[in-house]
């Protein structure tokens, strides 16, 4: 079974954001009101997996085709999924490992802002950041990286830290946008 592996800080991280955020901005024009870099791999110095999480806020949710359609011309693939009421998810390439994952997300929505907290939050408290990249190391010898209901797992597992640090966030006026 081929484990989950969270790598070191890779500079190049956001530069991949950088042109991945390019692509994305033109095919989807205005709809999408805001992209932003998120995820572990948005926080510099900090170990991740190696995979560029990115948010997408758009003004409505429904009809999906709005943003689902220019996504999978750019080769995304969508993963239906219960969460898409308030966050469709896509990923690139079809097969796993994954290069890039796409969170759709309603523009000042509370989705928006709890992950974009997390974020911003970790990027502000590098010893937190640390706590949270030892507790990914230590999660991921668990789990498979090549089936999906694994790297569900492995996500689920971290929510008990994601969650008090978000709280914790936005109690102290997290995210910081411009």
């Amino acid at each position: 079974m081929e484990r989950l592996i969270v790598s070191p800080y890779d500079p190049r991280w956001p530069e991949q954001y950088a042109k991945e955020h390019v692509r994305i901005a033109h095919a989807l024009g205005a709809t999408a009101r805001r992209i932003e870099h998120h995820g572990s791999t948005a926080v510099p110095g900090m170990a991740a997996k190696p995979v560029i999480d990115i948010q997408i806020s758009v003004g409505a949710l429904q009809t999906m085709e709005r943003f689902r359609i220019p996504l999978e011309e750019l080769g995304y693939i969508h993963v239906p999924h219960e969460d898409d009421v308030f966050c469709p998810f896509f990923h690139r390439p079809r097969a796993w490992p994954h290069a890039y994952h796409v969170h759709v997300v309603a523009f000042g929505g509370d989705e928006e802002a709890r992950t974009l907290a997390f974020r911003d939050y970790l990027r502000d408290h590098a010893d937190v950041a640390l706590e949270y990249a030892t507790l990914k190391s230590n999660l991921a010898s668990q789990f498979s990286a090549g089936e999906f209901a694994s790297r569900q797992a492995y996500a689920d597992a971290k929510s008990e830290f994601i969650n008090r640090i978000t709280q914790l966030a936005r109690a102290c006026d997290y995210p910081r946008l411009d």
